[in-house]
Formats: C-alpha cells, sequence, structure tokens
C-alpha cells in the first residue's frame, strides 16, 4: 500500500508540537501502476510577483501544487512532521540536528547535506530575506552525507515548524543564480515538476516519477492565474478548469452543487494603519479610526455571511485564542469629529487595497464612508497587489485592507507577529515602532513550553493592539471550489496546500 505524505500527516497527528525525533522510511511506495485520470486544470488568484521565487509571496505556490518541499512539514494540526528530514534531534536550546530521507530533486541529482545546507545559506542571504528568518539567525553545517546540524543565535523552540515554511524550499543547487535570482523550474522535489512559467500568467507542471513520496495519480497541472475571482469562478461554472481557488463570496453561492466548499481560515482581514508616516503618526487619530471603523457590519453586506466578527488578530480557526486573550488596555484617546477634521484640514486619508481578493475594495468603500463620518477625508487606491506592494511596504499610503494569513510563515504565530509587528519586521507595513510589542513579541518567541507560549502570543496580541497599528475586521471563511469530478483536493486552514499525490480526476 503506498504511503502518501496525507497519510503520514494522519498518523503523526498526535505527535507533540516540539516533538524532538520522528522516524519514518526513506521512500514512498509506488506500486507500479500508471497513475489514472487526466491533467488538472487549476486556476490560482494571485499571479506570480518573482518568478516563483520562495523568498517572495509566490513561496505558498510551491507547497500548494506539491512543487518542493522543505526539511519538514506542517500537519493538519500544525504539528512538524517529516518532509526532507526523516526525523530530528535536539541537542540542547540552540542546536538541532536532522538526519535525511533519500531523495532526488527534479534534475536527477541527489538531495544531500551540502545541497541542504547551500539552499539554507541562501535564503539566509537573500536580498530580499524571507520573512520567516526575520526573528532568528540561522547556520547550517553538514556534517555527512545526510546528516545536517542548524545552530541558532538564540533559542528557537520552534525551529521544526519554522523549517516547514514554503519560503526555506530546498531546491537543487542550480535553481540558485550568481545575481541572487532562484528558479523552481525544473529543480524542486515534490510530485509536480515545474517545465513551464510563462510570465504572470500561465504555469505547466508534469509528474515527477521519482518522488520519494509515490507516484502521483495526476499526470500533471496546467495552471492558469485569474486575478479576477468572478473571472474565476465562470472558469469553474464554465468547465475550463478543475479547481479555483478563493471563490468570492458573492459568487460561492452561485456555483453548482456539490463544487463549493467552505474552509475555516486562519485569514484576518484588517485595516493597517501606517503609524511611521502620514496622518497616523498621531495616536489619537489612529484611536479616532479604531472608533470609526465596525468590522461586524462587512460580514453580511460584503462577505455574505462566508466571515466572523474579528475578535482580535486571530480568529475561531485558532482555537486556543479564544481561551487565552488579554483584554487591551492603555490605548490612546480617540480624536473627537471636531478634532480629526481639525487635524486633518486640508490633508487626505490615503486609503489602499487591491483586487486580488474580490471582497477587499467592497470592504474599502464601507470602510471609507465609515472613517467620513468620523470627519477624514478619504481617497481610495485600488490596484493588483503585486503593483503595490513595494509602496505599501516603503509607507506610500495612510492606510490599508488587508487580507493576511496569520500562522502562513512558520505556523506558529510568534513569526507572524514578528515580521508585521516588530520595530526590525521585515513586513511591518504599519511602521510600528513600538519597545512594548518588541518585548512582548520576543518573550513569545524564547518561550518553549507550548501553553506558556500562546498565552505570551495573545499577550503581545494586546500590545500590538494597543497601539492601534492595525484594527482587525473579519476572519474569513475560505470558498474553493473544486469540480464534481476531482477528487483528493486539500482544504487547507492555512492555504499552504491544494494538490498532493493523491488529487486526481475521477
Amino acid at each position: 500500500m503506498r504511503t502518501t505524505s496525507r497519510g503520514l500527516i494522519a498518523a503523526l497527528a498526535l505527535t507533540p508540537l516540539l516533538a524532538g525525533c520522528f522516524a519514518q522510511s526513506d521512500s514512498g511506495d509506488t506500486d507500479g501502476e500508471g497513475a489514472t485520470g487526466g491533467r488538472l486544470r487549476v486556476a490560482l488568484a494571485v499571479p506570480p510577483v518573482q518568478a516563483l521565487s520562495p523568498y517572495s509571496n509566490d513561496a505558498t505556490v510551491l507547497s500548494k501544487l506539491s512543487v518542493a518541499e522543505g526539511l519538514t512539514a506542517l500537519s493538519k494540526d500544525g504539528i512538524a512532521t517529516p518532509a526532507l528530514a526523516r526525523s530530528w534531534t535536539q541537542k540542547n536550546p540552540t542546536t538541532w540536528t536532522f538526519e535525511l530521507r533519500k531523495a532526488t530533486f527534479q534534475d536527477g541529482t541527489q538531495v544531500t547535506a551540502e545541497s541542504v545546507v547551500s539552499a539554507l545559506d541562501h535564503a539566509n542571504a537573500a536580498a530580499s530575506k524571507p520573512r520567516v528568518l526575520s526573528d532568528v539567525t540561522l547556520t547550517a553545517k553538514a556534517e555527512d552525507t545526510d546528516t545536517v546540524t542548524l545552530t541558532t543565535k538564540a533559542a528557537d523552540p520552534v525551529l521544526p515548524l519554522r523549517l516547514a515554511s514554503p519560503a526555506l524550499a530546498i531546491l537543487a543547487p542550480k535553481a540558485y543564480a550568481k545575481n541572487g535570482t532562484v528558479s523552481p523550474v525544473g529543480t524542486g522535489t515534490g510530485a509536480f515538476r515545474i517545465t513551464k512559467l510563462t510570465g504572470k500568467t500561465e504555469a505547466t507542471l508534469d509528474r515527477y516519477d521519482g518522488y520519494w513520496g509515490g507516484k502521483a495519480e495526476a499526470p500533471g497541472i496546467d495552471v492558469t492565474w485569474i486575478a479576477d475571482g468572478t473571472a474565476r469562478a465562470n472558469a469553474l461554472r464554465g468547465g475550463d478548469v478543475d479547481i479555483a481557488e478563493w471563490i468570492p463570496t458573492a459568487q460561492a453561492k452561485l456555483l453548482p452543487k456539490g463544487t463549493r466548499h467552505e474552509v475555516p481560515s486562519v485569514r484576518t482581514d484588517s485595516l493597517i494603519l501606517n503609524t511611521g508616516s502620514g496622518l497616523f503618526t498621531d495616536a489619537p487619530l489612529r484611536a479616532a479610526a479604531r472608533e470609526a471603523v465596525n468590522g461586524s457590519a462587512l460580514v453580511d453586506s460584503v462577505f455574505g455571511g462566508y466571515a466572523d466578527p474579528a475578535q482580535g488578530l486571530f480568529g475561531p480557526a485558532v482555537p486556543w485564542a479564544a481561551e487565552d486573550r488579554v483584554p487591551v488596555t492603555g490605548r490612546a484617546k480617540a480624536a473627537t469629529t471636531a478634532e480629526v477634521k481639525t487635524k486633518t484640514k486640508g490633508r487626505t486619508l490615503r486609503l489602499a487595497t487591491y483586487t486580488n481578493r474580490t471582497e477587499l475594495p467592497e470592504a474599502a468603500t464601507v470602510l471609507q464612508q465609515q472613517l467620513e463620518k468620523a470627519g477624514f477625508t478619504v481617497k481610495q487606491d485600488v490596484r493588483e497587489y503585486t503593483q503595490m506592494e513595494a509602496d505599501l511596504l516603503a509607507g506610500k499610503y495612510d492606510a490599508l485592507v488587508f487580507s493576511r494569513v496569520t500562522l502562513l510563515d512558520t505556523g506558529d504565530a510568534v513569526g507572524y507577529l514578528a515580521s508585521d509587528f516588530m520595530s526590525d519586521g521585515v513586513y511591518n507595513i504599519a511602521g510600528l515602532k513600538d519597545p512594548a510589542v518588541d518585548k512582548a513579541v520576543k518573550a513569545a518567541a524564547e518561550e518553549g513550553d507550548t501553553q506558556e507560549r500562546r498565552k505570551k502570543i495573545m499577550r503581545a496580541e494586546a500590545e500590538i493592539l494597543r497601539t492601534d497599528a492595525v484594527i482587525p475586521l473579519v476572519h474569513e471563511q475560505a470558498v474553493q471550489g473544486i469540480a464534481t469530478d476531482v477528487e483528493g483536493v486539500l482544504l487547507d486552514p492555512r492555504e499552504r496546500s491544494l494538490i498532493d499525490v493523491d488529487t486526481h480526476l475521477k
């Protein structure tokens, strides 16, 4: 019987979060029979920013389509499980040893300790450092052909979770160019090999028969990027694609029976306020915006019921969050409407959002009305995300309606808090520099006990919300469109997985 990654995840679901050692056979069973069914046609929402480089937001595409893998993977329950590493041991608080399985890259070369070290070194040295490495200093060393030692400058209790990030996928040596670019085309280790990438519109993937986890059922995947959500839904309804991700809520109920699949999501939609420059360097104005904004109004009017009112940065799909949530205290007093008009006289609130998620422009319009009622003068800038990311990170907007997968980078909330809200965070769109926030996030990062770590995460959440740098709006429920003749699609709340070796046409 073939062993698949999904079966592995189920088998290890009860393993402790930070277990020190795992073991599994070095290769997946293949049954000798050819895979059944035709090629899968998939519509994805966000076009590539950097030619599917793992060091960009494109990284999740590599895991969604089973192209590339890290040393570890995340189970359904957020547990670190074996991937290219078949086992690991923590020697001391800062040193871990990983034993590699027998695997090959899609160019036919062997996965070795040296190739793993090279891949991790390239990630560390990247001009645009992956967010998952924003709060850790990682050193890799090859002990022998199949053994890698990883050392961190400070204790990193969740290192096995960190290594499951798509941004730390291990690619073949030829993937890494001297100019710093990285190409996953034909260089991954997963069940499907990218054979062609056509700009930001299409990609062709063929089954990689040398995959250690066994031969995939589907012979290949044909990917089309369709930024417009209605167009993605229409492509599914018209039979042009078999799988369409992120169906807009307005379109969800229009899908044929049996093709709509609702997934609890760790995605939170928020209003991010730029604390580094512009109007919202003023704390009372941020507080006025927070009091003016009502995210609950978006649940039905914009999301058609496919969302929950925001409870904080983490919603119902993070079940432990509610148990440990800390009351927010110490917020600035909100400016009155008259004070808002005086403070902002002659100045316009630049409100940005992007079109890749259909609901966000609608939400921005509702929020604009709420903010204008509070005395602000608002002008929207709505574009495709890839066209505005550089401006967002450069602080060229006052506010952003933003959708964020809060457990994406490490599967552990600390990674998100560190990259988005610490003073030196690499994705700190809010421009937040607050010593109390930095201290709280650092305390959570250093905690090794799972229960205590979660409590400290929620204390950090309260410190972040105190600043009004972020105003949570809703917790989304994802809707994935899947044709009735497709089996084995992965419905992942973290949005890392979609297709694996078992996904196929009937």
